[in-house]
């Protein structure tokens, strides 16, 4: 593209990101365009082996296509992508998966089984924290060479070194973003001392998928383009632009105003208001998304269960279900999501309400009848610094005294994952519909020393290890008896209520204000598919 487009591109793009500040001039978005509203400071980079925020998943999802994909009408579901069948080896060991033919990468690339094999063998060579995806059901930079291969360019086969439940592997590989299909020859023209186009992805996407990133500033938007080769057929809308808009105010400005199409953080008190008007209505869908309170165990209070347990009782998950999290989440204190395979139901999955006396009485049992000092970060979303406040003024009543420090995303992230903090408000969300989903990061922990540095570890974050967690988690992973298995992670829901690294708080819920003007916004706990919304 000559600097005259790029120019007329930029010039284009601030019109369009731009427009809401010039007031009640912009009437509505373009009509070939999805526009939204979204705080989106924590991207950092594209490489589907690297990223591990929720913006840039979601964003991943939507320019790469995986080897399969979750149905986007029930979400339990894994239909094909990339692969428009596959089979399974009678010892359960291997999956042959036929690809697509003529799939085309943005650059004009044909797409071929051996750029897809590349691909995922690439994500563990790396080593970035994605590669545990696939390094916890047997690959390594050692064998996956040999156990990912492409005989042809439609055929991918994966073998496995344990005879996994099939439909794990699917939801938990196949439907993954390390499962997605990169550019190898664009990669490697831009490769850097040996990064397989690691800083290229950075700021760019070579994959292929419904649309591509066309442009992105930090701190400001995103631009995605349609793909006119994709072998869905090109999206019925160009262009998606998201505009970082981290006030949760002025979000809903904007969607009043009609100058976004989808406005993605907004308070209680935006979305009751919102409920309410013309033209807007409120879109909702469960995420497998949890809010925690998360304890560094290296801390030397934090290190004791019985003062873990006793942070769970300053917690009112009643009162903040009404209020902060009316409209945001539901209570949840089990580390399995609900609906997915294996959790505790409502009741059970969340056993605790505020209680001080409690709390008190496990601290003193602890040896810190006192109570301690601790500090607490958290984020710039917009129940974070309620949910701070709530907690360090129960807190004090017991002699907990909390230092609060609000942060952005991005920074919030790197402290977090560096165990450079003492407690922290997190979230995390898991990629399968499956207890072994967040068993396998939020409670198992592999290499707990701090060289091991697995920072897409949510327990390794925390400094926590069990061996009895660890054991239950890898026993309930094979196991082929779906009610055994079941069991087993109930278990270890219950044990980590007692004894686990985090107060598990709420489970989220997808909810955002959309314009009656956009249709089909289609999304679920897995999933928003940008490719079939339209305009009429």
């Amino acid at each position: 593209m000559t600097d005259r487009c790029d120019r007329r591109w930029r010039l284009t793009l601030t019109l369009l990101a731009g427009a809401a500040l010039a007031g009640p001039a912009q009437a509505a978005t373009p009509r070939n365009a999805l526009v939204m509203a979204w705080n989106i400071d924590a991207i950092s980079t594209f490489d589907p082996a690297q990223i591990g925020e929720v913006v840039t998943s979601e964003l991943i999802q939507n320019t790469c296509d995986a080897l399969a994909s979750f149905d986007p009408k029930d979400e339990a579901r894994v239909v094909p992508a990339l692969a428009e069948r596959w089979e399974v080896a009678e010892d359960g060991r291997q999956i042959t998966f036929h690809l697509r033919d003529k799939l085309v990468f943005p650059s004009g690339n044909p797409g071929t089984a051996q750029d897809l094999a590349w691909s995922m063998q690439r994500v563990v060579k790396l080593g970035f924290g994605n590669a545990a995806t696939l390094t916890e059901y047997g690959f390594s930079k050692a064998n996956v060479e040999q156990m990912i291969s492409a005989p042809d360019e439609r055929t991918l086969v994966m073998k496995l070194d344990k005879p996994y439940p099939t439909n794990l592997i699917l939801q938990a590989i196949a439907a993954n973003r390390v499962a997605t299909m990169q550019d190898r020859k664009t990669l490697m023209a831009n490769e850097v001392n040996g990064d397989l186009g690691n800083k290229y992805l950075a700021t760019h996407t070579a994959c292929v998928g419904p649309y591509r990133l066309r442009q992105w500033n930090s701190g400001e938007s995103v631009v995605l383009e349609a793909n006119e080769n994709h072998w869905a057929g090109a999206p019925k809308l160009r262009r998606v632009i998201i505009r970082h808009v981290a006030e949760a105010g002025t979000q809903r400005l904007l969607l009043e105003k009609g100058d976004v199409d989808v406005a993605r953080d907004l308070t209680p008190e935006d979305m009751q208001a919102i409920e309410k008007m013309p033209g807007i209505t409120l879109a909702r869908t469960l995420k497998p998304q949890l809010v925690y309170w998360g304890f560094n165990n290296a801390h030397p209070a934090f290190a004791q269960e019985k003062v873990r347990l006793a942070m769970r009782y300053l917690i009112d998950y009643e009162a903040l279900g009404k209020t902060v999290m009316a409209y945001n989440g539901v209570p949840r204190a089990s580390f399995v999501q609900l609906g997915a395979f294996g959790a505790l139901d409502a009741k059970e999955g969340q056993p605790f309400s505020l209680d001080l006396a409690r709390a008190r009485q496990l601290l003193s049992e602890a040896g810190y009848p006192d109570g301690f000092e601790a500090g607490m970060i958290f984020s710039t979303l917009p129940y974070a610094a309620p949910i701070a406040q709530h907690i360090q003024a129960n807190a004090a009543k017991v002699g907990v005294r909390l230092k609060l420090e609000q942060m952005a995303n991005a920074q919030l992230f790197a402290r977090h994952r560096g165990r450079e903090f003492e407690t922290v408000i997190a979230a995390w969300q898991t990629s399968i519909p499956d207890a072994q989903g967040n068993a396998s990061r939020l409670i198992a922990n592999p290499d707990n020393r701090a060289e091991a540095k697995l920072t897409q570890f949510p327990s390794w974050r925390h400094s926590f290890q069990s061996e009895s967690a660890n054991r239950i988690a890898a026993e309930a992973l094979l196991e082929r008896d779906e009610e055994k298995r079941a069991a087993l992670y109930h278990q270890l829901q219950r044990d980590m209520m007692q004894s686990g690294p985090t107060a598990i708080m709420f489970q989220t819920v997808h909810l955002a204000g959309v314009r009656t003007s956009l249709k089909n916004w289609t999304w679920h706990g897995f999933g928003s598919y940008y490719d079939m919304a339209y305009k009429e």
